[in-house]
């Protein structure tokens, strides 16, 4: 089992060593959602109108990531910082405070869940003809939510040890599984919409058994402990930390919520399935964005906690050049070929037409989210948790929120006005928090080298 050598290793070697198995697994992790989307879509009569309902769980499915992300990704820096330290022991507790919190955050939030979904997604904008479809389908979701939490928020962990190529596994085995499983239960069994969400579910299962198997494994140094299992000694600097990743999927969550709203006030329910194409072409594309940030991150707080400050630099320089270029190249795409992008989803040709003028609104500014994902990363990677909290803020509930309402009502623009927000947002708050970060940050490392001189 090939690990990464985070203390000799070149910058890029090490990033490469470990984006490149996190992107497999996140293009991969994209099946579980998008290829749901796929099958739904293309449900005999009333596919339009089930991935509209579908999409208005959405802002479920978010929170549920956004608790995933504050215990997995919060963690893995300070787990990180531990290792360059060389301290193992401290190393050892986050890991096991992060997987105890995981397990009993999914617990009380499908527990919550399943009392209140169909409270939920009525207040989300659900009509009684969309809650006949995502009532099913979030019930049954929300039965594997310690699976999916378990799965994903110990991966950071599995990828900080330098076993990318484990993470990148874990997710192989679950996206398979989800890929035979829904025709099967969608079409075979004729479950529909349900057949899908079941699909996940034992998908996720398997995932997190892997995920398991590895971390109880006799030759981990970092082995789960069962023991005293509510001793939680690194809770508040892990959910203080990972509050920036939270936010961000949280206030997704929220965005997601004022976009369907809106929508089905001044187009109705078609713009909503618009909505969740787009919002399924955006996961796609941020996808390979989010590998790099990511998979740069271990390698930026390890060098920091080890004290080596032009490693630091270098790596946040190597990470921010490659997602300027690749978002660059990626706008080029979807603004020469939509329809390829469209037609994954729906083979209705009059709904591709209408989808195709708020995917071009959607995506106009995209370049700037390397400025946005860059910054974010840097901020959470050097455990500066205010900026990382501010910023993920700053973009969704300052900017993107109140311009969902103002652009279609006070400007008149109507169902436009939704799909403008985004772009707007991207230009204002990507590079409010790069700038930021880079009149912060740049400098960090000159103060580190004057510390290491003493």
């Amino acid at each position: 089992m090939q690990k990464v050598d985070f203390d000799n290793g070149s910058i890029m070697n090490n990033i490469i060593r470990t984006a490149l198995p996190m992107l497999v697994a996140q293009v991969i992790s994209l099946l579980y959602s998008v290829v749901d989307r796929i099958y739904i879509g293309r449900i005999d009569g009333h596919g339009t109108q089930a991935l509209g309902a579908i999409g208005l769980c959405f802002p479920v499915i978010m929170v549920i990531t956004g608790f995933t992300n504050m215990f997995g990704l919060g963690g893995a820096p300070l787990f990180s910082i531990g290792l360059g330290k060389n301290d193992r022991k401290k190393a050892c507790d986050v890991l096991n405070t992060a997987f105890r919190l995981e397990v009993i955050t999914g617990v009380i939030l499908m527990v919550l869940g399943e009392l209140s979904a169909s409270r939920i997604l009525s207040v989300f904008g659900a009509t009684a003809d969309e809650l006949f479809f995502s009532v099913p389908y979030i019930r049954i979701y929300l039965i594997g939510t310690v699976f999916t939490m378990v799965a994903t928020g110990m991966n950071p962990y599995i990828n900080a040890q330098g076993y990318a190529t484990v993470g990148m596994k874990s997710v192989l085995i679950g996206a398979v599984s989800n890929i035979v499983l829904d025709p099967v239960f969608i079409f075979v069994l004729d479950l529909g919409v349900k057949g899908a969400a079941v699909a996940t579910v034992i998908s996720q299962c398997f995932s997190m058994l892997f995920v398991m198997k590895f971390l109880l494994r006799s030759g981990n140094e970092f082995q789960v402990r069962f023991h005293d299992f509510f001793a939680l000694p690194y809770a508040k600097e892990i959910a203080s930390l990972g509050l920036s990743p939270f936010v961000m999927q949280c206030t997704n969550s929220l965005v997601s919520v004022a976009c369907n709203s809106v929508l089905m006030k001044t187009g109705g329910t078609l713009y909503v399935s618009v909505m969740t194409i787009i919002s399924s072409v955006r996961q796609i594309l941020d996808t390979p964005i989010m590998a790099v940030t990511e998979g740069t991150s271990p390698t930026i707080s390890f060098n920091y906690g080890a004290g080596r400050p032009e490693k630091v630099r270098k790596a946040i320089t190597i990470m921010t050049v490659t997602a300027i270029l690749y978002t660059c190249l990626m706008w080029i795409v979807i603004e020469q070929f939509p329809l390829l992008f469209i037609k994954i989803f729906s083979d209705d040709p009059d709904f591709q037409q209408l989808a195709l003028r708020p995917l071009h609104l959607y995506f106009f500014a995209f370049v700037f989210q390397a400025f946005q994902y860059s910054g974010q990363t840097t901020f959470k990677a050097l455990n500066k948790k205010k900026q990382a909290i501010f910023f993920s803020l700053f973009r969704k509930v300052i900017m993107v929120v109140p311009l969902t309402y103002l652009l279609p009502y006070a400007f008149h623009l109507g169902t436009d006005g939704v799909f403008m927000a985004e772009p707007v947002s991207n230009v204002i708050g990507g590079l409010a928090c790069f700038i930021t970060m880079a009149v912060t940050i740049i400098p960090e490392p000159k103060r580190m080298r004057r510390k290491t001189k003493k």
